[in-house]
């Protein structure tokens, strides 16, 4: 295991970045289920919190923030444990104690609940905040990622997913991710964001840069890929047993579930199948021609479509 870097160690000028449009967000830190963790803050309203994926952190929505703030909410993407300006702490990245912080944070913020947005590993703990701890989410969006246990079936037994996600396979070797993803600047980075992308591509070289230099924080790697490690490890321990169980108990809030049609990592079959654990109001949107990352690849479309939802009194199944 590598060391974990205090927060006094990580660049700030790598992570603190402000808005394409020139719009400053405020970044600050906040406490949260025993650790800090960086998050970038624009707008009033009705509290909207971000959820990154791999290989990324906080800057991944910097078009849906400024989308969010001008609908009047208050757009707040955090950095997950481990990346980014959060802390990296030694251990804490199984998915419980990951929503822990998801939830803690909304806590510290001062608000009663927020409508969570997550996108690939973001989307996988939001909908685990979203059963865990009902009380504290409004409303639930994902975007690119399938409902923990569908995706832990499907990637037992569906050979095609569980190809599509041979990253995570990979990640189960001690060290030698961590020495890849830092390789070169980080030049693994940029190749899984632009395979992963659908063919009109995402996010640009200069945005893909951004990424590199934030993978290349120290212990930003190892962290990382921790989560994928509990993921495949716990399949038969204890512990993921008792995840998976727990995980049965259904998202009882309005989610909204986007999807790139040509995605390679998440197969449409796979994510699609998430609408039975929602007992609520559940709308699937399917992006076509995009990949991964949709809310890079086609922003408008993105936010037009969570904005709208979000605006909706009562959305509809």
């Amino acid at each position: 295991m590598t060391e974990p870097a205090t927060p006094s160690a990580q660049p700030a000028s790598a992570v603190r970045i402000d808005l394409p449009d020139g719009r400053k967000v405020i970044h600050r830190g906040v406490a949260a289920n025993g650790a800090r963790f960086h998050i970038a803050e624009l707008g009033d309203g009705p509290l909207v919190l971000l959820l990154h994926g791999f290989p990324q952190f906080w800057w991944t929505w910097r078009h849906q923030m400024g989308a969010l703030a001008d609908a009047g909410f208050r757009a707040v993407a955090m950095d997950l444990r481990g990346v980014g300006g959060s802390d990296r702490t030694p251990r804490g990245y199984d998915p419980a104690n990951l929503a822990l912080d998801i939830t803690g944070v909304v806590r510290s913020l001062g608000e009663p609940d927020a409508a969570l947005v997550g996108h690939d590993l973001g989307g996988y703990l939001a909908w685990t905040a979203a059963a865990m701890r009902p009380k504290l989410v409004r409303r639930l969006a994902v975007s690119s990622m399938a409902h923990p246990r569908r995706w832990r079936s499907s990637m037992l037994s569906a050979p095609r997913q569980s190809s599509a996600g041979s990253h995570i396979w990979g990640f189960q070797r001690p060290w030698i991710p961590e020495r890849q993803l830092t390789a070169d600047g980080g030049e693994l980075v940029g190749r899984l964001i632009r395979e992963w992308s659908g063919p009109g591509g995402g996010p640009d070289e200069q945005a893909v840069e951004v990424y590199r230099r934030a993978m290349c924080i120290p212990s930003t790697a190892h962290c990382s890929v921790e989560p994928y490690r509990w993921m495949v490890r716990s399949l038969l321990r204890p512990d993921g047993l008792q995840f998976n169980r727990r995980m049965k108990r259904p998202v009882r809030v309005p989610t909204l579930h986007l999807h790139g049609s040509l995605d390679p990592v998440m197969r449409t079959r796979t994510a699609a199948g998430s609408g039975e654990y929602v007992e609520a109001p559940y709308r699937w949107r399917l992006f076509d021609g995009l990949g991964h990352f949709p809310h890079e690849e086609d922003p408008v479309a993105f936010s037009t479509e969570l904005v709208n939802w979000l605006k909706d009194p009562e959305p509809d199944r």
